[in-house]
């Protein structure tokens, strides 16, 4: 809480005032392969370092330091490759930090998956972007919607928070379906939400 009692709202941008040009410094904060709560299924997720947004209550604020942990590298691209090669690895999680704030890494490594896997792996990615301001930014954060499969969109909100929901940690986020969503110009959720 801040004076007076109220909340503290996360950032909220401009359309095209952050981009990730100017931003990102290509640093990840983690990678963690093999886990079961990033997304559907068995999955390789990939933490992006930096975010802009400062949601009050951010499960992972060392992240949104651009610097914080180290490069991203052919290396570690290779090592997640070799990974999502797995029978049971049902795809990619982009996490942070911000993926959007950090489309450089992002767009280099969904390339590779689409190249390497076409669409028989999926890509989910987390953002504290909506979808309608997503709709308004920059040409490589459109470009990266376009290799994302779910997107689950929205800053978290305190006021908000419920642990219940599936794949997310407040009720103004969103799973969205994204060719489906593309395809018809208009949100389109995740058709195997529960809740």
């Amino acid at each position: 809480m801040t004076r007076n009692n109220q909340v503290r709202e996360p950032n909220n941008p401009l359309p095209k005032q952050w981009l990730a040009s100017e931003r990102s410094q290509h640093y990840v904060a983690s990678y963690k392969p093999f886990n079961m709560v990033d997304g559907e299924g068995v999955r390789c997720s990939l933490y992006v370092s930096g975010c802009l947004f400062n949601c009050p209550g951010c499960y992972n604020k060392a992240a949104q330091n651009f610097h914080y942990g180290k490069p991203y590298s052919k290396k570690l691209e290779d090592q997640i490759i070799a990974d999502m090669s797995e029978i049971y690895v049902q795809g990619l999680t982009l996490l942070g930090g911000e993926p959007f704030l950090n489309t450089q890494v992002c767009l280099k490594l969904c390339r590779r998956v689409r190249q390497e896997f076409g669409q028989t792996k999926d890509i989910w990615s987390w953002t504290g972007y909506t979808w309608d301001e997503l709709m308004q930014e920059s040409y490589d954060k459109l470009e990266l919607l376009r290799l994302i499969d779910i997107l689950v969109d929205g800053r978290f909100l305190e006021t908000q928070k419920d642990l219940t929901l599936q794949f997310r940690g407040s009720s103004n986020q969103r799973i969205i379906d994204v060719p489906k969503s593309l395809a018809a110009n208009k949100v389109i959720i995740w058709d195997k939400l529960i809740r």
